[in-house]
């Protein structure tokens, strides 16, 4: 028998050292994977508690140890009492819970739980405590009256914390739920479908909560005969009430509809989207049940009574809106960054309606201001310039009317060793009314490593995102600052730089900008007399009528001293200095003053030598003026004349070639109509002409034929050209006349040649000399064919 093998080589001994080590590494895995950042793994909730019994608010919260847990109520910190003790994991027990009975001895209020350890303080959501409650009923059924077939309903109302269910009872039974044509909704309806006569008798409401159990009064129904015969309008009874909800509650639409026949009771949805199929059901005959509300449900619900095989129909709607509780889609995150850097913490939620977002720092509400903004909302919080005060947990807390939500982040800010102090001593002065110079001196300590220097400017009025920074060199303890604003007031303070980082921020200190000068103002001058001149000048920009002015001095060429200063104020723009000498030529300064000092002066030099002269020809008026204005008007006048003479030559000319374009264009429509001919008589003439014989056909004719003018043709009937064609007869024989109120008439369609012919009748008759007569002649007037 062999020797028994030693535990250690035993496969058993090391499975089980494999289990052990497995277990502890997921134990020390777990541990180690735990947040160490301080937040909350149970949170309140909201209660309903019966009076003097006892109710225990959850707590916890996890984080680096040691974790202390308070309460506060309304806001204020809960000292523990016999009426209030903290648990040892943090929860919060109210052992014999007293309602509000206006003494204001009671627990009913919002209770939140504060955690806190050495990195700083998180607030969980508040939990609203409220006394279990029935009241009386407000709304109990009334008698009611059906017909066999028919449709009776009951209702009664009454509030209650929690909300009550209600029951119904028939002569003290509650009612069978199992029998289709009884339906039963949560908000205290009883319908009863298809009424028979053994319906009949008296009705109660039943409402219970954990608070009471109440009773309504009894009512009665009775059912009539038959009248089912009798045809009647579909009608709607009740319709679907406007209801607001939270998300994973259950709607319930009511539709009561009667008519005979039944009608048929249908639901849609105003907006035209599909209502759907998950979690919708149809309770009695019309009732929409839609369980598990969501966001998406809400809208306008209509209920339609059908009459069968028709179109007619009555409707009713009812608004449904779902809320949900704000919830986070992006929590803030924790960050450690460099002192004097920016940190920034970002956090969105959504929810019905939107909710409001508010910052916590330690449990403290932290509000825009100094190096702190909130901005898109509030969902955004920016800290510049950080420092050891601003290492703390920040909490983001989302609120709307259906609940609030809560995220926690910690801010570390980080320092390290031997950076150089704050700069000291930093002082700023005006220069001008752009510029200040900045000086400061150096650190008290570390100083050996300072790389630079870095001032930083903003308004005084700006956030302070909107600064700006120039760099400095580590051996320079002043900055002129310019290209600023006049008469602003701006912040500066320091930062010293060394490769490790940067020191803490100076003490921030004030300056403001000078004020500006006014510019030199625009002046002329006019003599008025061999002794007096006029000054003439516009306002300059910065220049206020209540703190500034004029200042003037004037003098002769060749002397030293100058007359004034004359004062004037700030609404003048024109000035008169008289008794003057006009043998001299004199010097002329202008300058604008403003509460922060003298402008530059505008200077001018002016003559009276021959002014007397000037005077005497040209006296100080404005007949100038109006004798240019007189010559410039009858300078307009004549060019008016040429212009319409110019206008007149114009048209005539238009009309002259316009005629001539249209006895050309004649032609060539007589040259298109007319077809080769026979043997001509002399009265053809006109038409040969114009149709634009060749020279050979010419030659065939007499002399005298050839002698005739086209010219004197195209006189004698200038609108005849478009007319001749094949079947016409327009031109006569020169020694026959035709009365000129004879209409010649042409073959071609009436309504095309009607309009010329006539212009061709009275052409002619005008160049024989003969008025043309104006009677209407009947169409079927012959042709005078000579």
């Amino acid at each position: 028998m062999a020797p028994p093998r030693p535990a250690l080589l035993r496969p058993s001994f090391w499975l089980l050292l494999l289990r052990l080590l497995l277990l502890l590494q997921l134990v020390l895995g777990s541990d180690l994977g735990r947040s160490t950042e301080l937040a909350f793994t149970v949170e309140p909730s909201d209660e309903i508690v019966v009076p003097e019994q006892s109710v225990v608010l959850g707590c916890r919260a996890e984080g680096t140890p040691p974790i202390r847990v308070t309460w506060r109520k309304n806001g204020v910190e809960l000292p523990e009492s016999t009426h209030a003790l903290v648990l040892a994991n943090g929860s919060l027990l109210l052992p014999n819970f007293r309602p509000d009975t206006g003494t204001g001895l009671s627990d009913e209020g919002d209770y939140d739980c504060v955690a806190q350890n050495r990195f700083g303080l998180v607030v969980s959501r508040k939990a609203r405590i409220q006394a279990a409650t029935m009241s009386d009923f407000h709304v109990h059924p009334q008698a009611t009256v059906g017909e066999e077939g028919g449709v009776a309903r009951f209702q009664c109302q009454i509030h209650g914390l929690p909300k009550p269910l209600i029951l119904w009872e028939k002569n003290h039974i509650p009612i069978d739920t199992r029998n289709d044509r009884y339906t039963l909704l949560p908000k205290g309806v009883l319908q009863i479908t298809g009424l028979r006569a053994e319906d009949s008798g008296i009705f109660h409401c039943v409402a219970s909560n954990i608070a009471s159990v109440r009773v309504s009064r009894g009512a009665s129904l009775t059912v009539s005969g038959s009248g089912s015969s009798v045809y009647k309008e579909p009608t709607i009874l009740v319709g679907p009430e406007n209801l607001t909800l939270t998300v994973h509650q259950t709607a319930v639409l009511e539709c009561v509809a009667t008519g005979n026949p039944r009608p048929i009771v249908s639901w849609s949805r105003l907006d035209g989207r599909p209502i759907g199929v998950e979690g919708i059901q149809v309770l009695g005959t019309g009732n929409l049940i839609i369980s598990d509300v969501t966001v998406q449900h809400s809208g306008v619900y209509v209920c339609a009574a059908n009459r069968p095989g028709t179109r007619v129909r009555r409707t009713a709607q009812g608004r449904l809106v779902v809320q949900a509780p704000a919830e986070f889609i992006q929590h803030p995150q924790s960050i450690s960054r460099p002192a004097g850097t920016t940190a920034m913490f970002t956090c969105q939620a959504q929810g019905e309606p939107p909710p409001h977002v508010t910052w916590l720092k330690n449990g403290q509400v932290l509000g825009p201001g100094g190096h702190v903004r909130l901005r898109n909302n509030n969902s955004t919080l920016t800290i510049s310039g950080i420092g050891p005060e601003d290492e703390a947990i920040y909490q983001c807390v989302a609120e709307n009317s259906a609940g609030s939500s809560q995220a926690s982040a910690r801010l570390t800010v980080l320092w390290a060793e031997g950076l150089p102090g704050p700069p000291r001593d930093v002082r700023a002065v005006s220069v001008s009314a752009t510029s200040v110079r900045v000086s400061w001196s150096e650190p008290l300590l570390n100083t050996k490593e300072i790389i630079g220097y870095v001032l930083h400017i903003r308004k005084a009025a700006d956030p302070p995102e909107l600064e700006y920074q120039e760099a400095v060199s580590k051996s320079t303890f002043q900055q002129l600052v310019s290209d600023l604003e006049p008469s602003t007031s701006y912040s500066f303070y320091i930062k010293a730089y060394t490769p490790r980082g940067a020191s803490l921020a100076s003490v921030p200190t004030l300056a403001s900008t000078l004020g500006e000068v006014p510019a030199p103002p625009p002046l002329s001058i006019r003599v008025l007399s061999r002794s007096s001149v006029q000054l003439l000048w516009e306002l300059p920009p910065k220049l206020t009528q209540q703190d500034g002015g004029f200042k003037l001095f004037y003098r002769p060429a060749n002397q030293a001293l100058f007359s004034g200063p004359v004062i004037l104020p700030g609404i003048l723009t024109a000035y008169n200095i008289t008794q003057l000498d006009p043998t001299e030529v004199y010097e002329v300064k202008l300058l604008a003053y403003n509460q922060h000092g003298d402008g530059n002066a505008t200077v001018r030099f002016v003559s009276l030598k021959g002014a007397s002269e000037r005077t005497a020809l040209s006296p100080p008026c404005d007949c100038r003026k109006d004798e240019t204005s007189n010559k410039t008007s009858a300078t307009g006048i004549i060019i008016g004349i040429h212009i319409g003479v110019t206008c007149i030559i114009f048209c005539v000319l238009f009309l002259m070639f316009g005629y001539r374009g249209r006895l050309l264009q004649h032609k060539d429509v007589e040259d298109q109509l007319s077809p080769p001919q026979g043997p001509r008589s002399q009265r053809d003439l006109g038409i040969l002409a114009l149709n634009g014989m060749g020279h050979g056909d010419r030659g065939q004719l007499s002399g005298d034929e050839k002698r005739l003018d086209l010219n004197e043709l195209e006189q004698l009937f200038p609108l005849s050209l478009g007319s001749g064609h094949q079947g016409s007869r327009l031109m006569r024989d020169p020694g026959s006349t035709a009365p000129c109120d004879e209409t010649q008439l042409s073959t071609l369609p009436p309504d095309e040649l009607s309009i010329l012919e006539e212009q061709i009748t009275e052409m002619s008759c005008l160049a024989a000399g003969i008025p043309p007569q104006r009677d209407e002649v009947p169409s079927s007037s012959p042709t005078n064919e000579g």
